[in-house]
């Protein structure tokens, strides 16, 4: 793993407890060989507190920068910021693969997911907010995610939304998911979800878990469409 303090300069946070920089970055696959595997070993209880500490930072975030907006184009842009693929962006900003402990056929760089990189992502801001509190967690946040927040000038609207307008608008039955399979270990599933519409050619998408395989899959049709 690479030295964290080059982390700690990217994120321009120095750890009092370190030790809550290295449990961030502890993916559970690390200890699969230890005599141990205590939740408390892996990153994945700072993971369930981070989610919560970003949804709400970026609820108010867009709460105060979009003051005309109704509520539910505020529930798009969230939904948007705080997804697994813009927690990998910011993770590939901050070449976060790079200091993540992982173990078995997850620790060749080649093998860490997006998946694993986003939840470390997550994780890393549970660990700033417990190490200095809500002010740093919410500093951090506002570094990486205000530019991305920014740079979405109209509320986005999401794949699976669009395709059901789509059918909709074309008097079509509503489309229709299917779970083709799902593989992988436990701690990084993968799941392929498979869309119909009414006169296409069914899609297959693949994700970290169902609904973003479904979004996949609602993409690749919407693609289609438009080619």
């Amino acid at each position: 793993m690479t030295e964290t303090a080059d982390l700690e300069r990217r994120i321009e946070h120095t750890f009092q407890d370190k030790a809550l920089l290295d449990l961030a970055l502890t993916h559970r696959s690390s200890t699969i060989d230890s005599a141990v595997t205590a939740p408390e070993l892996t990153n994945e209880r700072l993971e369930f507190l981070g989610d919560r500490v970003l949804g709400l930072c970026i609820a108010e975030l867009l709460y105060s920068h979009f003051s005309g907006e109704p509520e539910g184009s505020l529930a798009r842009r969230l939904s948007s910021l705080v997804s697994r693929e813009t927690l990998f962006e910011v993770a590939e900003q901050l070449t976060l693969t790079s200091y993540i402990k992982v173990g078995g056929s997850e620790g060749d760089l080649e093998h860490r997911t997006a998946s694993i990189a986003s939840n470390a992502c997550e994780a890393l801001i549970g660990a700033i907010y417990i190490d200095a509190g809500i002010g740093a967690a919410k500093s951090f946040i506002i570094r990486y995610w205000r530019p991305l927040m920014e740079a979405a000038v109209t509320a986005p609207k999401d794949a699976k939304t669009s395709l059901q307008e789509w059918a909709q608008g074309r008097g079509l039955p509503l489309p229709i998911y299917t779970l083709v399979e799902s593989t992988g270990p436990a701690h990084a599933p993968e799941f392929q979800m498979s869309v119909s519409v009414e006169g296409c050619e069914p899609m297959i998408g693949n994700g970290a878990s169902k609904r973003v395989a479904t979004q996949a899959a609602a993409g690749l049709m919407l693609k289609g469409l438009s080619e």
